[in-house]
């Protein structure tokens, strides 16, 4: 799931990848908002705050949202770097040793939140959250060519809108049917990364009224379990002089 990159991955490899994570993703996601009141993965929407914010002079409080989508980038900054760098040297698992670093700076969050006082470690956990969001989305947007995203869904429902468009025209006769097999290849992975994001939201609220911050912790380890495990299943076709072994 985490070792075969661009055309080596087939529609099966992606759509596990991209439900896996998009189910982690919505959880910490909607975890974070229930708690704290903040998105960590919505760009989008941090942004359009960020620039109505200016616009009325807030800011202070324009300086958060700032911070917030600065830290997504570098996320995605430091996740990329450190993935063309294991390319360079031959590191076959490099994909499945950033979403482990991942899981253990998520695993460090929630525990630091959980030593914090609640309102101080607020901006923290925001922060840190939405550098973790980018960083992830960045692996699985080079793993896949682009073909996954899974800590938002404003692109994967518009392309549902498509595909859906394009099998009511073949439906119709108003088009060919040569297309049917990869767009609805394309639904069924677009519709799942949704629908998990969203059962993952659940997860994520419930998760959090039961057991706290630990929930991150939680979500860290599941993201380290999925790691580990395609580490494993790698260990036969790893270089034996890879030097992170």
């Amino acid at each position: 799931m985490l070792i075969r990159q661009g055309d080596a991955r087939d529609s099966r490899l992606d759509r596990k990848l991209a439900f896996a994570l998009a189910w982690v993703a919505g959880g910490l996601n909607a975890a974070a908002f229930h708690e704290v009141g903040f998105f960590s993965a919505n760009m989008t929407g941090n942004v359009s705050a960020l620039s109505s914010l200016l616009a009325m002079g807030q800011w202070g409080h324009a300086l958060g949202y700032l911070a917030i989508v600065l830290s997504f980038i570098i996320g995605s900054m430091v996740s990329t770097l450190a993935i063309g760098s294991g390319l360079r040297r031959g590191i076959g698992t490099i994909y499945a040793r950033v979403i482990l670093a991942e899981a253990a700076l998520l695993a460090a969050l929630g525990l630091t939140r959980m030593a914090l006082d609640r309102s101080a470690g607020v901006p923290m956990l925001i922060i840190g959250l939405a550098f973790l969001m980018g960083q992830q989305n960045a692996i699985v947007t080079h793993i896949s060519n682009a073909r996954v995203r899974t800590t938002h869904v404003s692109g994967m429902a518009t392309d549902i809108g498509i595909g859906l468009a394009r099998m009511l025209d073949i439906l119709r006769g108003k088009a060919g049917p040569a297309d049917r097999g990869e767009i609805t290849t394309r639904l069924s992975l677009h519709t799942g990364t949704v629908l998990s994001f969203l059962l993952g939201g659940v997860a994520g609220v419930l998760a959090w009224r039961i057991v706290g911050d630990l929930c991150f912790v939680i979500a860290g380890l599941v993201l380290a379990a999925i790691a580990a495990t395609s580490i494993r299943r790698a260990g036969q076709t790893v270089p034996q002089n890879d030097p992170l072994d």
